[in-house]
């Protein structure tokens, strides 16, 4: 083999999967036929859940640096400030959940912050190299490429969008619609004379939820904009006039747009591929799955996809690269409807449009009846996300339990006295040693509500794989 996996598409989902690979010293190789990197806002939400996710990877510094949390949303009708909102509610981490609000960063930083960290497992991006084809064995998949070269790797991963080579050379249908009756404007331009500690949305005095909104983008001059477009609107104006001219009918003036990095028309493209695996070929973000951009989940579902495809393939048993499919093409069916809703909340002028709740975190995302999670009852049952929780080890210094997770393995949690391979968490007023961690704020046996001499296997992507009393 010239490589153990080869990855079509270097997007946040591609990225996610090579590092994974990387880290578990996965010779991996990962491709995309644009010749420059995007530079773009696109995916700019992050969810709480894609947050943990960064944590493990270990990108998660620089995306909290770079990017910002939520900000008020000013709503403007006829030149005037009309009212203020929040699109997330702010809620307080608690010792389970460290990240609880969404955090935005433009699509194109998340993706060199990605770059830069797979760089330094010595992978680094192919650009201009195109899948041109492939053929699979019981033994591989040989891939060509436009470079003229052809590759043997084990497993092909087609990361590679909506418009997915990939998906179409194997022939598996993306079910679902283009409803081209509903079309937005989206880009990123300059906009002098808007706040950047807001974003904006201007309303029709007509009809105030139909309008234009303006979201500041973190670390960038520009803001991201987005408008529904009416029946008398051309897709051809997505030229900077005419993005000026349609803002200025709804502001009254007083703002100048300029550096216009991207604009296109969007159209609601919500379909889910039949299948995510043919053979040794598995399909993984917007190839398996496209979604409206209401709610910010396309990519985090995509980064997702990654991190549970990834210690899969590295470990290779039939088991594990089965259970890929079953386990994320049910979250990828949920996901879709989450967005979709809220997609159906703009077209009918729902005033809470603008709102993401719970459902968007993904937090509560969970295998339970998948095949690696067998029954189990209580509050936290296999196929779970494990919580996190502060600990205290025997030299009195404090452990997350996302720490004892963190990187390509299982973790096992023992809970009481007992022999333990992995970690053993004793009980709030229990004196350590060794490797013992002590619970002393009682969060660790509250949240995996279990009794003493239970042990919880962790999969080394953060979900329960067991508990065992």
């Amino acid at each position: 083999m010239d490589t153990r996996v080869l990855i079509a598409g270097a997007g946040p989902t591609g990225l996610t999967l090579a590092i994974e690979l990387a880290r578990r010293d996965v010779a991996v190789r990962i491709i995309d036929k644009a010749e420059t990197f995007f530079a773009g806002s696109r995916g700019d939400g992050l969810q709480p859940r894609t947050l943990e996710v960064f944590e493990d990877l270990g990108v998660l510094d620089a995306v909290l640096a770079q990017g910002a949390a939520p900000v008020p949303m000013r709503i403007h009708v006829g030149g005037e400030v009309v009212g203020e909102r929040m699109v997330f509610d702010v809620v307080d981490p608690t010792p389970d959940r460290p990240y609880t609000t969404g955090w935005f960063l433009g699509q194109s930083q998340t993706e060199g912050i990605l770059r830069d960290r797979l760089a330094e497992f010595g992978v680094r991006v192919e650009p201009a190299t195109a899948l041109t084809g492939f053929e699979q064995d019981a033994d591989g998949v040989t891939a060509t490429l436009s470079t003229g070269e052809t590759v043997r790797a084990e497993y092909l991963v087609g990361a590679d969008g909506g418009k997915s080579f990939v998906r179409k050379a194997l022939g598996i249908a993306f079910e679902g619609t283009t409803d081209e009756s509903i079309r937005m404007l989206l880009g990123d331009v300059h906009a002098e004379g808007l706040d950047r500690g807001y974003g904006h949305w201007f309303g029709a005095p007509d009809d105030p939820m139909r309008g234009m909104m303006f979201s500041p983008l973190p670390g960038t001059p520009w803001f991201q904009f987005g408008s529904p477009l009416g029946d008398g609107d051309l897709d051809t104006e997505t030229a900077l006039p005419a993005i000026q001219a349609r803002l200025d009918a709804l502001s009254g003036g007083g703002i100048t747009l300029s550096d216009l990095a991207w604009s296109t028309v969007w159209r609601p493209n919500v379909r889910l591929a039949a299948r995510f695996r043919d053979g040794r070929v598995f399909l993984a973000g917007d190839s398996a799955h496209v979604h409206p951009p209401t709610g910010g989940q396309g990519l985090n579902t995509g980064v997702q996809d990654a991190y549970n495809l990834g210690w899969k393939l590295a470990d290779g048993s039939p088991e594990l690269l089965d259970s890929y499919e079953a386990e994320r093409r049910t979250v990828a069916a949920r996901v879709l409807g989450v967005s979709t809703g809220l997609m159906q909340k703009y077209v009918d002028g729902d005033e809470d449009a603008h709102r993401r709740g719970e459902e968007t975190q993904q937090l509560d995302i969970s295998y339970r009846g998948g095949p690696l999670s067998p029954a189990g009852d209580g509050a936290l049952r296999p196929g779970d996300r494990a919580p996190d929780s502060p600990l205290t080890d025997a030299n009195g210094k404090r452990v997350r339990l996302f720490e004892l997770f963190r990187g390509p393995h299982a973790t096992r949690l023992v809970f009481g006295d007992g022999p333990a391979e992995g970690y053993r968490i004793l009980p709030a007023g229990s004196v350590a040693t060794g490797t013992d961690l002590v619970d002393d704020g009682g969060h660790a046996y509250a949240a995996y509500d279990v009794k003493p001499g239970a042990e919880v296997l962790v999969r080394p992507d953060g979900y329960v794989w067991s508990i065992t009393a």
